[in-house]
């Protein structure tokens, strides 16, 4: 990823040891606004500027949506109280082990039958939209591609219905 993408791409990032977190722990209320509200432009590769953070690439928001509430940041921000960022930051810093571990499935097609749903604001896959529109070719059984308008990459708490309805869909075609 470093390679392809740069030391600023944000799982490069991510890796540093102490860096993210830093960032993360100095205002937990504003990492969770910023990080469960925002969306990066589309069509941006969430990439950090170069001496900047991750939470540069999503602003404040000026007004919560209808689906986050202060009460849901405080309960985020009380789970991180005692445990902090650093274990979910050390899965991007197990990747390259997890590659390791994961060698004899490499290129392996996903045969189970499959519903990708994402949202049209989603930065982690906005950039790569062609590698979505070419997963049949590692998911033969894909069912189904869903671009959830005016959604970022909480689909699941942004679209609830629309998600569960999908979902029942699938399942009931099965």
């Amino acid at each position: 990823m470093r390679r392809k993408f740069g030391d600023g791409f944000y799982m490069v990032h991510f890796q540093q040891p102490d860096v993210p977190e830093a960032e993360f722990d100095r205002d937990r209320a504003t990492t969770f606004r910023r990080m469960l509200y925002g969306d990066a432009p589309e069509g941006q590769m969430p990439v950090i500027p170069e001496g900047g953070g991750y939470l540069e690439l999503y602003p404040e928001p000026e007004k919560l949506p209808d689906w986050l509430t202060e009460d849901d940041i405080a309960a985020y921000v009380a789970e991180y109280a005692g445990s902090g960022f650093t274990g979910p930051l050390n899965w991007y810093r197990n990747l390259d082990r997890n590659w390791e571990l994961t060698t004899a499935w490499h290129r392996a097609p996903i045969t189970p039958p499959a519903l990708f749903i994402t949202g049209e604001r989603d930065a982690v896959v906005t950039w790569e939209r062609g590698a979505i529109d070419r997963l049949s070719d590692s998911v033969p059984n894909l069912r189904g591609t869903i671009w959830l308008p005016d959604c970022g990459h909480w689909v699941q708490q942004e679209r609830p219905a629309e998600v569960n309805e999908a979902l029942i869909d699938f399942l009931r075609d099965l």
